[in-house]
């Protein structure tokens, strides 16, 4: 079992928001995954902000549905451009976090969070609803960097990078929101596939889907001009995400 890996959601009673909740209808559709990463001004969740975010949708075969990435405003300096390489001038215009609050909830609603050191991009995320008087349910949430610690024996360290070549995938756009969130999923299917020392994994998962299906989450009205996304210079291309009628949303 990979106890500690699962983080499931919290037994005690569950409280709806102050915005209107929505639940999964029917437990037995699982939407699947939301593989999530967030590029930030630093490193704390309370004093810093998000200034890129990426989700790859994925369904409960770990096949690709969607996928949704923008730079964003965080509203005073970016940090550490010599480590996400976004600069002032990219974010200017760019949608704050509150432009695409309501959309972003549509995207997690119902499914697993996936991450790599997930903890982090789940505090960042967490924080800026709840600048926004929202709050998150208890999501469960899947590490890969738990599972490649005990799936990836020869990588040389845990971070995306080391982890990515011990799974042999191939290089990628690294410290870009979308292009880590996609090898993050990579990753994922990589660790999920038959190994004999987890024999359980797939029941494991498949009943924490189904308490990711079943939460009530939160909900906003959304902003009456949706704002345009902003991608970074050289970033990877986010494949659309259907809207409710079929058409791109």
């Amino acid at each position: 079992m990979l106890l500690g890996r699962l983080q499931g959601a919290s037994a005690a009673p569950r409280r709806e928001a102050a915005h209107g909740a929505v639940r999964v209808p029917d437990a037995a559709v699982v939407p699947g995954y939301a593989v999530v990463d967030v590029e930030a001004t630093g490193r704390s969740p309370w004093r810093h902000r998000v200034v890129e975010v990426a989700v790859v949708m994925l369904d409960r075969f770990l096949r690709a549905e969607a996928e949704f990435t923008t730079l964003l405003d965080p509203e005073g300096p970016v940090g550490p451009t010599h480590v996400h390489r976004i600069t002032q001038s990219e974010v200017a215009g760019a949608p704050r976090f509150r432009d695409i609050a309501p959309h972003l909830l549509e995207l997690l609603t119902g499914r697993l969070l996936v991450g790599h050191h997930v903890s982090c991009d789940h505090a960042f995320l967490e924080r800026e609803f709840d600048r926004l008087g929202v709050a998150l349910p208890p999501v469960p949430t899947l590490c890969t960097m738990r599972l490649a610690r005990d799936l990836l024996p020869t990588a040389t360290g845990f971070g995306l990078r080391a982890c990515a070549e011990a799974a042999g995938l191939p290089p990628y756009a690294e410290h870009t929101a979308l292009g880590d969130a996609r090898t993050t999923a990579a990753l994922l299917r990589h660790c999920a596939a038959p190994h004999p020392a987890h024999p359980a994994r797939s029941q494991e998962w498949t009943r924490v889907l189904g308490e990711a299906a079943g939460l009530a989450w939160p909900r906003l009205a959304p902003v009456r001009v949706p704002p345009a996304r902003r991608a970074r210079v050289n970033a990877p291309v986010a494949l659309p995400v259907p809207g409710p009628s079929g058409g791109v949303a």
